[in-house]
């Protein structure tokens, strides 16, 4: 396992670790996509998306190892936002499916370790339309209540009782 030597965050740092992940995922090698995670860190994605959240650096190396072999994956780095100080990033990527022909972008939050410097969490949010068929649009098995997100409008709006147009 990779340690962060100072056990201080830097935005270079963060970004190195993000932009190394994604080399590891380009090559399809488990080990390499699993040594940038601790080992029982969760990758969320919208509900109904690859059978729910990957959960530990294992299974995240194995799944995306399925992704290059099954769907000719090719995955790049678009964009990054580090803050050191909240061990928190941000990234827009884009997901070539060459073997479907299928390009797919979105957006990742990342959690790090801050005494590995390897990361703890991802939450995907992908660049598609709105699933009419459901009523919750939110990652499958995210806890929103129990860290803090609201589940309820903060208000109910009176001029606007019949509901949506």
């Amino acid at each position: 396992m990779t340690v962060n030597p100072s056990g201080v965050l830097t935005a270079a740092g963060m970004e190195q670790r993000i932009r190394d992940y994604f080399d590891a995922c380009n090559s399809g090698d488990p080990n390499r996509i699993a040594a940038h995670f601790i080992p029982e860190a969760v990758h969320y994605f919208p509900a109904g998306m690859y059978m729910g959240p990957f959960r530990g650096a294992r299974n995240i190396g194995e799944r995306w190892q399925s992704a290059v072999e099954h769907l000719g994956s090719i995955w790049t780095v678009d964009q990054v936002i580090t803050d050191p100080e909240t061990a928190r990033a941000v990234i827009e990527w884009t997901h070539f499916k060459t073997l479907q022909g299928t390009v797919l972008r979105g957006d990742e939050w990342y959690i790090f370790d801050r005494e590995t410097g390897l990361i703890d969490e991802i939450r995907a949010y992908y660049a598609s339309p709105q699933d009419k068929g459901l009523e919750v649009l939110e990652l499958e098995g995210y806890d929103y209540a129990g860290l803090g997100y609201p589940t309820e409008p903060p208000f109910v709006r009176e001029d606007h009782a019949e509901g949506p147009p």
